[in-house]
């Protein structure tokens, strides 16, 4: 059924959100993310000590594509 939408400020859309205004079927936004971390990453709380003494983080990625987003219509 279809509104009337008055005005509309838009701040900030971020990579994978998605703007609608009106009648839509389906919405299904995709975002893919790779993170590595090492000893010590990570860490929440108060007051939290964390001494390593050479830590190394060492990425063997021989993929090039690990898991592609296609048809993200």
């Amino acid at each position: 059924m279809p509104a009337k939408v008055g005005a509309v400020k838009v701040l900030t859309l971020s990579s994978s959100s998605i703007f609608n205004i009106g009648d839509v079927y389906n919405m299904s936004p995709h975002a893919s993310a790779k993170t590595f971390a090492g000893g010590g990453s990570f860490n929440t709380g108060d007051g939290i000590r964390v001494r390593l003494n050479r830590a190394n983080t060492f990425i063997n990625d021989s993929e090039v594509f690990d898991q592609s987003v296609v048809n993200n219509d």
